[in-house]
């Protein structure tokens, strides 16, 4: 019935399209099996991609060659870039999305990939010989042969869906939970956990009052994701909202809690930290009277809205009592509400960075059953355990990526090396390098290698070694020409930038943070024309590399030294609390497990890459 496939990709969410996607497209024959062919590439939570280094790791996706990106700009409702009063390292593009486009899009890309098959059904285990893969099991009995297996689970391993004193199975709303592989993964020797995590209510737009809130437009001149031409910017957008909590609401909430599973011990596993729900949102800072709830439309075409910030798994009744008494849902009416979920993971520094796990051959796990949390970490997870998969499988070298080339580096650095005990979400703080690793150069970092491994095709590469050279050229050429007081002064006076007295490079006058590449333009008709014949994009990235080139250079060499520090070792006796810049946290598990070595140090759940280099420059002197 079924043909020997090399690869099958068990779970059809964000990591299991990226891992389908990026072995076939190498040349691997794929099946991709999913429990619900409706709900592939499903966003299971909030209708939207990137943020806060989410939106580099989509941008790293795209320069990859994976669809993310692309899909995401084809699907989009509003676009903003985050942190835009911040320096270039933190910039961070948010796409709101249409949820039900987002899906269609993503099946449509699917099953136009050539070597891609489907199989609808669960899978409720892994076939092996001795410690090798051979392919899974599903629950009719069937034996699906294959050289790999990706596990991208999500989660509905085991899932437990919880909403006030009620409790079942499932692994999101509507959905029945995956059973049976967790508990064969046990018996072949994986260490499991559980994890917890939630979603709000979602709620009828028409009953909600915008002139009580605040309208959170798009950017006047929005941004997209992908490097390719063959998406394009919005031309319209829909805004968000923003409303407040207040004490009334929050007394609500709380004669829910001695119902709450949170509260009562019905939920063990960890809940993500930086994701909080509301009832803990208000138990753990009482001290504040309100929190901030985004009030986000689901797409272009529908009535559904998205109440971001209030994640809750309180019965139902008191989550509908507490939101009439929020700004603007005075009159709410509720589709459903919000639920807690838990579900199994496995520790992912049972993994190699490759993301195969160590126990079992050519098995690899990528998403959730890692640990993570976010569309963004796993699709970036599918998308590396894909491309080596299919190089293991053809005799290749495997592809990683360092802490310094890449957030998604970042990330499975801190998968494999320092573990998780709750959902692990992404920061521009993780990345000790996020100067080098913005959002603007992931091309410039990423295609090229992915070009040589097959994935990212000619026009991507092309594109990306014309954007190279032409800002090669502009920072070349702006570093060459120099400009008069007398042809400056007036404009440099109108920026408020100290005026100059002798004849001064162009490069010069950019490194000044009040000018930017279009203040150039001002100062004659020639220079204008001249800066005209550049791309936007080559314009930004000219501008960044001279703006911060000693703190570009800067972070280069420490990348270098940190590699050489690896093996610097630490006394065991060694005093952390003369060391005034570490994080508390950092210090607390520093005493407790006295790492021998810089390397290990790096290597310690809690200590943060601000606390690596911290200790770096200390023991350096």
């Amino acid at each position: 019935m079924f043909p020997k496939y090399d690869i099958i990709v068990v779970g059809a969410g964000h990591a299991g399209c990226e891992a389908a996607a990026a072995a076939a497209n190498m040349g691997s024959k794929v099946l991709l099996a999913t429990m619900n062919m409706n709900t592939i590439a499903q966003m299971s939570c909030n209708p939207a991609m990137g943020g806060v280094a989410k939106g580099q790791i989509v941008r790293e996706i795209d320069a990859l060659g994976g669809h993310s990106g692309i899909i995401t700009d084809k699907t989009m409702i509003q676009f903003r870039m985050l942190n835009r009063s911040k320096g270039p390292a933190m910039w961070s593009p948010r796409a709101q999305s249409d949820r039900m486009r987002f899906t269609e899009e993503w099946r449509h890309v699917l099953e136009n990939t050539p070597n891609v098959d489907f199989w609808q059904e669960m899978i409720t285990g892994i076939l092996t010989d001795g410690n090798n893969v051979t392919g899974v099991k599903t629950a009719l009995g069937l034996e699906i042969r294959s050289k790999a297996v990706i596990l991208t689970n999500g989660t509905f391993l085991n899932g437990l869906i919880h909403i006030g004193e009620k409790q079942f199975g499932g692994g999101r709303t509507g959905e029945k939970a995956a059973t049976g592989l967790t508990e064969q993964l046990v018996s072949l020797g994986f260490e499991s956990g559980r994890m917890k995590t939630g979603t709000p209510p979602r709620v009828d737009g028409r009953s909600l009052r915008y002139d009580h809130m605040e309208e959170q437009p798009g950017d006047d001149d929005p941004g997209k994701f992908s490097y390719l031409d063959s998406t394009t910017p919005l031309q319209k957008q829909k805004s968000c909202w923003i409303t407040y909590t207040n004490p009334d609401v929050h007394n609500i909430l709380q004669t829910g809690f001695e119902k709450s599973p949170m509260f009562n011990g019905r939920i063990q596993g960890s809940g993500p930290r930086y994701c909080p729900s509301i009832e803990d949102k208000i138990n753990r800072f009482a001290e504040r009277d309100r929190h901030q709830i985004f009030v986000e439309p689901e797409g272009w075409n529908t009535i559904e809205v998205y109440v971001n910030g209030f994640s809750t798994s309180l019965p139902e009744d008191v989550q509908y009592a507490a939101l009439t008494k929020v700004p603007g849902f005075e009159k709410v009416k509720m589709f459903r509400p919000g639920y807690a979920i838990e579900y199994d993971y496995f520790p992912p520094t049972q993994l190699g960075l490759t993301l195969e796990t160590k126990l079992i051959r050519n098995l690899y796990f990528a998403g959730q059953i890692n640990g993570t949390t976010g569309y963004e970490e796993a699709a970036s997870q599918g998308l590396i355990a894909g491309i080596n998969a299919h190089l293991k499988l053809t005799g290749q070298e495997p592809f990683t990526l360092k802490r310094s080339e890449a957030y998604i580096g970042v990330l499975i650095d801190d998968l494999i090396n320092k573990g998780t005990d709750e959902p692990y979400r992404m920061f521009t703080s993780r990345a000790e390098y996020r100067l080098l690793l913005r959002q603007d150069n992931a091309d410039l970092r990423l295609t090229e290698r992915s070009y040589k491994l097959g994935l990212a095709e000619e026009d991507r590469y092309k594109l990306m070694v014309k954007k190279k050279e032409n800002t090669r050229k502009l920072i070349n050429d702006l570093s060459q020409k120099s400009v008069k007081p007398n042809e400056v002064n007036n404009i440099l006076e109108g920026l408020n930038s100290a005026p100059i007295k002798e004849k001064t490079r162009l490069s010069n006058l950019l490194k000044r943070p009040q000018i930017h590449t279009a203040h150039l333009s001002q100062l004659s008709d020639s220079i204008e024309d001249y800066i005209a014949r550049y791309a936007s994009d080559v314009l930004q990235q000219a501008e960044i590399q001279i703006k911060y080139e000693s703190y570009i250079d800067r972070e280069k060499r420490n990348s270098v030294k940190m590699e050489s520090l690896e093996n610097l070792k630490i006394q065991p006796e060694f005093n952390y609390d003369r060391i005034k810049g570490l994080s508390a946290e950092g210090r607390e598990k520093l005493f407790r497990v006295k790492p021998g070595t810089l390397g290990q140090a790096s290597r310690i759940s809690g200590v943060s890459p601000s606390d690596i280099s911290i200790l770096m420059v200390y023991l350096g002197r």
